[in-house]
């Protein structure tokens, strides 16, 4: 949502206007102003995935809509970002990313996914008129210029979590979940589940996930997907003072499923290139042993491959997602190697190859505990033989 930034900047004034014009102290407020909420509709919106690196997920949004001719249809989403902020990704690396509530007519939000050929399911939820009262002044809070800001954090506080946390605390009595079958399931299976199609979207999830993604979830803590969240609202239940009403009264297509357009990526997979890596390591392997000499290019290859993924896992150490703290991969992937890459330029013996077979093990052994990027292993495996190479005191 990205491109909206602008509009969302122009016309947040507006809204915010509107939905503070008669913004009081609930106790104040007359029952006259509760009674007109009988023609409003709000909704939770669920958009499908789309090609952009940022939708990958699919997204989430509430829809307020005033059914009288006069009344306003605008559309709140908790995504709006400015990815030309100054270090925007690499704020977004270390958890320290900031989003915002934008507010905007229903149709512009439509049409950003009728243009990428993504379904939007509307949701068109069961709520009393003081509730829905309640949520639009929470909603005029949520925009004022002190408030609109939050700091994002993909699994914990995203556009979707959002969404609900404020759609909870509005409802009069105790929202009731269905289980399911997949609550025991991990971040990184559900990641997985949306990234079948992006190997190496895939691959660099898997690479800067740590051991706390394998864990297993709970079905609230799997709401932070928009799909999983629309699935909990179908069979969701409102229960107060012992009667039961469903949490969605109506389901609705607002945009039907069109043709996506599909950017054609790297055209192979990264366990394709890694099995490739691990032939030629094979390959060099047997010569390097049957000559009793190493090639110093390909030690030069396997140590910059390590180092720069290596410092990488290494600055995620300091990053604020919680999922990303503890990464086995390190093991393997580490800055290790710029300290020792002059001196292996220089055909000097250093401690660097021993040092990388015992890492290299402990990765290996690692795998038990935590799933790895598609690939690593065959990179583990080439340290391990070059490794073996230089131990066995053959030179060059």
């Amino acid at each position: 949502m990205k491109h909206l930034k602008i509009i969302f900047n122009a016309l947040k004034g507006v809204f915010t206007v509107l939905f503070l014009s008669s913004v009081t102290p609930v106790v104040a407020v007359e029952d006259v102003d509760v009674a007109q909420m009988d023609s409003v509709e709000i909704s939770l919106l669920t958009c499908e995935p789309h090609d952009e690196v940022y939708s990958l997920y699919g997204h989430t949004a509430i829809r307020y809509h005033d059914l009288r001719e006069e009344g306003v249809d605008v559309a709140f989403n908790y995504g709006v970002f400015n990815f030309r902020a100054p270090y925007f990704t690499l704020r977004f690396v270390f958890g320290i990313t900031d989003y915002e509530l934008g507010a905007y007519p229903y149709r512009l939000f439509l049409r950003e996914y009728r243009h990428f050929g993504s379904e939007v399911i509307e949701q068109v939820l069961n709520l009393t008129n003081e509730e829905k009262f309640q949520l639009r002044l929470a909603l005029a809070e949520n925009l004022l210029p002190e408030n609109t800001v939050y700091r994002y954090n993909f699994f914990y506080n995203n556009c979707t979590t959002k969404a609900r946390d404020i759609i909870e605390q509005c409802i009069n009595g105790r929202v009731e979940y269905a289980g399911f079958k997949t609550d025991t399931t991990t971040y990184r299976n559900t990641v997985h589940a949306m990234t079948k199609d992006n190997p190496w979207s895939r691959f660099g999830n898997d690479l800067l996930l740590g051991i706390k993604a394998d864990a297993p979830t709970t079905m609230r803590q799997q709401e932070f997907l928009p799909a999983n969240l629309m699935r909990d609202f179908d069979s969701a239940k409102i229960i107060e003072n012992g009667f039961t009403r469903p949490l969605v009264k109506e389901r609705r297509v607002a945009v039907p499923g069109g043709v996506k357009i599909i950017q054609a990526g790297f055209p192979l997979p990264p366990l394709v290139c890694g099995l490739i890596l691990l032939v030629v390591g094979i390959l060099l392997f047997l010569l390097e042993y049957r000559l009793c000499r190493s090639f110093l290019l390909w030690d030069i290859l396997l140590m910059v491959i390590t180092g720069v993924f290596g410092i990488i896992l290494f600055l995620m150490l300091f990053s604020q997602h919680p999922t990303v703290s503890l990464n086995l991969q390190i093991l393997l992937l580490n800055p290790l190697p710029w300290f020792f890459l002059w001196p292996v330029l220089k055909g000097r013996k250093t401690r660097y190859w021993p040092v990388t077979a015992v890492l290299a093990l402990l990765f290996l052994l690692g795998g038990l505990f935590q799933c790895y990027a598609e690939g690593l292993w065959c990179l583990a495996l080439c340290l391990l033989l070059q490794s073996y190479i230089h131990m066995k005191r053959c030179t060059r």
